[in-house]
């Protein structure tokens, strides 16, 4: 991920995704709208990609045309969540998740910055529209051992401001399902907890759904290879499915590997639908019923400001995903 001092204020994003050589930079077509709408449990509107970034209004209002109702925003380090916290001030159809995702923690630690940076965090925690703590957990993908303790230690700070501030909480789990459920039942997960790109087997959603642990299902539900994630959606019970994009990443067929965008949301929706041998209607009820449940109504806490009055000028830098 690169900062690109092109696409900073609110009028587009703040941070530029790389671009990977051969990819298709061409956002997709419109889907057929949904009759019932639904939410986008998360997002990174901060993030540009494509040959002609969208800004995170137009994301917006193409989500509107199609039946995503709204997005939860999810910040990764103090410079996005701060951006996420304050777009959903101005934006209606955006509450906000505010973390130190894990891959962040290490260098944070090394610096000597992780106890200011989680400080931040509470702080924003308290924030009107800031509905989740998030995303945090583990990743032991991209981190190596020596990096693990810092990771633990700033995932049971977030499990804490979570049940402190009684938000919810979305984990980031990447390759360390053991670790993450092990912290979570040592430390005591919080009552709203959502396994967000949720990327476990079977025998874990079922685990998931005996504490009550909500699965959310992105746009790699849809891949061609993903028949164990496919298992898993299955084992989910219908009262703790949420459904996500993660955009701009795992666009879902037949789009992969193109631009995602939270407009994007029916595709997945209709894929999960298919594999349930359900109504899409009916999964969107379900799911729309579940989503405030954990968040709350996008219209709980009124916006403060108009569009036009305030621009932030955070210009994070670096990358997460």
């Amino acid at each position: 991920m690169a900062s690109d001092p092109h696409v900073d204020g609110y009028g587009s994003a703040i941070r530029r995704r790389d671009n990977t050589a051969g990819r298709d930079l061409s956002y997709p077509p419109l889907p057929e709208p949904l009759t019932v709408p639904v939410y986008d449990n998360h997002t990174h509107l901060e993030i540009a990609d494509g040959e002609h970034p969208l800004g995170y209004r137009e994301q917006l209002d193409r989500a509107s045309s199609v039946g995503v109702r709204g997005v939860i925003q999810v910040g990764g380090d103090v410079e996005t969540s701060r951006w996420s916290a304050a777009a959903a001030l101005i934006e209606p159809r955006m509450l906000a998740a505010v973390a130190i995702h894990p891959n962040e923690a290490p260098a944070l630690e090394t610096a000597g910055a992780l106890d200011d940076a989680l400080a931040v965090i509470n702080e924003l925690a308290g924030q009107p529209r800031v509905v989740a703590v998030g995303e945090t957990g583990l990743d032991f993908f991209r981190t190596p051992e020596e990096g693990r303790a810092a990771q633990f230690r700033s995932f049971e700070a977030h499990i804490r401001i979570a049940k402190e501030h009684n938000l919810a909480l979305q984990i980031h789990d990447r390759d360390a399902h053991e670790a993450v459920i092990e912290t979570l039942l040592r430390v005591g997960a919080p009552e709203r907890t959502v396994f967000h790109c949720f990327s476990g087997d079977a025998d874990m959603a079922r685990l998931c759904a005996g504490q009550g642990w909500y699965m959310s299902f992105a746009g790699n539900v849809t891949f061609k290879n993903a028949q164990g994630l496919r298992a898993a959606l299955w084992e989910a019970p219908r009262n703790l499915l949420l459904v996500e994009t993660d955009a701009p990443f795992l666009t879902p067929l037949p789009y992969r590997g193109r631009p995602n965008a939270p407009y994007l949301l029916p595709n997945t929706l209709r894929g999960m639908a298919a594999h349930l041998e359900t109504d899409v209607s009916m999964l969107a009820a379900q799911i729309t019923a579940n989503t405030e449940l954990v968040y709350g109504r996008w219209d709980a806490e009124p916006v403060t400001a108009d569009h036009d009055e305030q621009h932030p000028d955070q210009t994070p830098r670096g990358g997460l995903a």
